[in-house]
């Protein structure tokens, strides 16, 4: 079995449209690094299939997995994301209004996600997912696990970290924090996890 071949079949099997194409040469362009296609679409499929009505998401990027979370979403529901870098922000709002959302649809915050989160409401997202600093997915996760609903979804993005995650002889701390979210879903979080091979690797947890 050509493993390199099937991973690549996979990621390029749910074709782009042409507002996701436009969005994702945005951000490479900024150099704000985009979901994978394989990576977006998992996270269009999750949303649909709890018909998610509230969404969390820390590092909107350039709305990349914003616009496929939308797809994805009860068409009455609500995306909330936080990203530090403001011009990424502003070209992603652009985007989910050129797609056609209306803003309020949206609530996009700038500054950091561990100073935001604690102030969110327990229990009130239907998904959660983070695509920030990888050293501080550990903290990110804590703050999902009181964030989400019971039966609510938490997706981690770039959980394999180019491999690296999988290599026991990696130990410099963006691996280590990317190590330590799956050890906490998998023990004292109660998640039940799964560590998908899509994109750079996508850890999705179902709260219990």
């Amino acid at each position: 079995m050509d493993i390199a071949l099937s991973w690549d079949y996979a990621e390029s099997f749910v074709p782009e449209t042409e507002t996701i194409l436009a969005t994702r040469l945005a951000a490479i362009e900024v150099g704000a690094g985009p979901v994978s296609a394989g990576i977006g679409s998992t996270l269009r499929v999750l949303a649909r299939a709890i018909n998610a009505r509230s969404v969390f998401e820390v590092g909107t990027g350039c709305g990349v997995s914003g616009l496929y979370l939308l797809e994805g979403m009860n068409e009455s529901g609500m995306l909330t994301s936080v990203e530090i870098e403001g011009e990424f922000q502003r070209l992603a709002r652009s985007a989910f209004l050129g797609a056609g959302y209306s803003p309020s649809r949206m609530r996009l915050f700038g500054g950091r996600a561990l100073d935001l989160m604690p102030r969110m409401n327990t229990g009130a997202y239907d998904m959660v997912v983070l695509d920030g600093d990888p050293e501080e997915m550990p903290y990110y996760a804590l703050h999902a696990a009181r964030m989400l609903r019971s039966g609510g979804v938490l997706a981690c993005v770039h959980a394999l970290w180019g491999g690296a995650v999988a290599d026991p002889a990696r130990r410099d701390m963006v691996t280590l924090g990317m190590r330590e979210t799956g050890r906490e879903l998998l023990g004292p979080l109660g998640f039940i996890p799964c560590l998908l091979p899509v994109g750079d690797g996508l850890l999705v947890a179902v709260k219990p």
